[in-house]
This record gives structure tokens, C-alpha cells and sequence, in this order.
């Protein structure tokens, strides 16, 4: 597989991720069956998605690329659809993750 299509998968895992953790938070705590539905399918989505992006990616690229900006975004959902604005440890720690991704993709080189 060729890398493009590893950063297409790396994208839609990390889009995918973000929209199940979402429906995670709006189920109510697993209440409400319908985003429960959805959070599943979107979290399957997302696993294969990871799963095809490490075929053609460095494993540990894929991954904290995945996670970082995963986390950066349900941040960030949280904070547009919840007004659940972190203070500024939580924004200081959120910058910090992204810092790392960027450090890893583009400093952290394998030989």
C-alpha cells in the first residue's frame, strides 16, 4: 500500500474517532440506544481505519498521530458543542500534545 492511502486511512480513523468518542458523551452514560449504534460502527470504522494506516506507516507515527490529535479533538468538540472550556492547564497539556505530534512526524525519523 502506498503511503498516501496510509494518510487517507490515518485521517478517516482520527475523523472516525472523534465522532464515536462524541456519541460516546451523547448516549448519557449508554441511556440512549441510537448514539450507542452509532458509536460502535464509527468506533469499528476507526480501528480498521488505524489498522490499514500502520500497514503502510511507521506503527509508531500512525499511532501518535492517531491519539494526539484524536484527543485534541474531542477537545475541541467539547468545547464548541459543551462550552466545556479546560483551564489553562488542560489548554497548556492539549498545545503540548500537538507540539508531540508535530515533534514525532516530522523530527522523530526512523533509520
Amino acid at each position: 500500500m502506498k503511503p498516501l492511502f496510509g494518510y487517507l486511512y490515518l485521517a478517516v480513523g482520527i475523523f472516525s474517532g472523534i465522532a464515536a468518542n462524541s456519541f460516546a458523551k451523547i448516549s448519557e452514560g449508554f441511556t440512549k440506544p441510537i448514539p450507542i449504534v452509532y458509536m460502535y460502527l464509527l468506533m469499528m470504522v476507526c480501528l480498521f481505519c488505524i489498522a490499514k494506516a500502520m500497514h503502510a506507516l511507521p506503527v509508531g507515527f500512525a499511532y501518535s498521530t492517531y491519539s494526539g490529535l484524536t484527543v485534541a479533538g474531542v477537545v475541541a468538540f467539547a468545547m464548541i458543542k459543551y462550552n466545556q472550556v479546560p483551564n489553562i492547564y488542560g489548554l497548556i497539556g492539549i498545545i503540548l500534545i500537538i507540539i508531540g505530534v508535530v515533534m514525532v512526524n516530522y523530527l522523530g525519523r526512523l533509520n
